[in-house]
């Protein structure tokens, strides 16, 4: 039910002003109008001064973030960003969640929630303790992307992944923006959550989905405007191999990209030195058919003799060699389970940090020993070979 838009602005002010304030983000505009800042990001924080409000705002070229003191300063910041024509307001507090969407006519849509609250009692002795997620299963987010039990599972465990992945303390010690592409996004809820999470961590995203149907890319970047977040996350629609990113990555996701396209991505990584790397492969079809295609080396013909034991030995040796190739292009490259098999059978991630260590002679005889054996050429290995030289 739409409300009056002068009420609605003055409870978004009370909940701004307020102790319980957790984070709050204003984008979008209103019909005929455009605000002087496409973006303001507004938290709390604990300084040696003492405690301020944080202002963020973007232009679109570059974020400009102030520290405004308790009182008559935060008064008059809030009541300039609440004059500005946004058309959506997000904010958070410790027990609410507030979203106000201006409509054409001038008026507020508003949805209010209610952070649920622990049982009182605690559970029997002996019960399991309520599994901790990294992203609230009550966060906003989720309204969006769907929140079934089985997504949640699997955004935790990715999640958990990318946390092992990056070092702590980075968003104190990262000094510009976090460079991330997402390769073969598909409807990318995975893609939201990595910024949600990202930047609930203090590290201010610019984010890039990529993939190759623009149905796709049109319908998350409507989704990416309803959160606030359009002008940080962005969709383009091309392939893995040949659209352009600019600048390089800091770090490439490429979740359940099919067969050599996870190759495709992870050749991309490598060429833009990229920090960080989290691919989750699909199918492997490349190796496998290659296999079927050559004769197996003794004495391992019972490997591949029967169809299903070939397939699944082509999906764990297509990954390590993966993983070996990283090693040899200056990356620390590791294949973990991404998410429990009950949940999917493609449940494998190679997670890489780059190193810039020179590979040893061993893991080069390695390498390429294993592929002499079985008469294969990787699809990466091709790949990486076409890269120009590193300046």
């Amino acid at each position: 039910m739409p409300e009056p838009l002068d009420s609605a602005l003055a409870e978004v002010r009370s909940l701004l002003l307020g102790p319980a304030l957790t984070r709050a983000v204003a984008a979008g505009r209103r019909r005929g109008q455009r605000p002087s800042v496409l973006r303001a990001e507004l938290r709390p924080v604990a300084l040696k001064a003492g405690h301020r409000l944080q202002i963020s705002t973007s232009d679109g070229a570059r974020p400009y973030t102030r520290n405004v003191s308790p009182g008559p300063e935060a008064d008059a910041a809030v009541a300039a960003l609440l004059a500005e024509p946004f058309g959506n307001w997000h904010v958070e507090t410790a027990d609410t969640t507030l979203q106000l969407r201006v409509t054409k006519s001038g008026e507020a849509q508003v949805h209010r929630t209610t952070a649920a609250r622990p049982a009182a009692a605690a559970t029997a002795a002996g019960h399991d303790r309520a599994k901790e997620y990294l992203l609230d299963p009550g966060d906003p987010i989720f309204a969006e992307i769907g929140g079934s039990a089985a997504k949640r599972r699997q955004v935790d465990a990715f999640l958990r992944a990318l946390s092992a992945t990056l070092p702590a303390g980075l968003a104190e010690e990262w000094g510009r923006p976090l460079r991330v592409v997402d390769l073969g996004c598909g409807n990318a809820y995975l893609t939201f959550a990595a910024y949600r999470y990202l930047s609930r961590l203090g590290l201010d995203v610019e984010l890039v989905g990529v993939d190759v149907r623009d149905d796709q890319r049109r319908r998350n970047s409507e989704l990416a405007a309803r959160l606030g977040w359009a002008d940080r996350v962005r969709f383009v629609a091309g392939t893995i191999a040949d659209t352009a990113v600019e600048p390089a990555p800091d770090l490439v996701l490429a979740l359940h990209a099919c067969d050599t396209a996870t190759d495709e991505a992870l050749a991309r990584a490598v060429h833009w030195k990229a920090r960080w790397v989290l691919a989750a492969p699909c199918c492997h079809h490349d190796i496998a058919g290659q296999l079927r295609s050559r004769p197996t080396p003794a004495p391992y013909e019972m490997l591949t003799r029967q169809g299903i034991l070939r397939e699944r030995f082509a999906d764990v040796l297509t990954d390590a060699l993966r993983a070996g190739l990283l090693r040899l292009h200056g990356y620390r490259a590791e294949v973990v389970e991404f998410v429990d098999s009950a949940h999917t059978p493609r449940n494998l991630l190679i997670r890489a940090r780059r190193t810039e260590a020179d590979p040893t002679a061993a893991q080069r005889t390695e390498y390429r020993d294993l592929v002499a054996q079985w008469r294969i050429t990787p699809r990466l290995e091709t790949l990486l070979a076409q890269l120009p030289p590193a300046a």
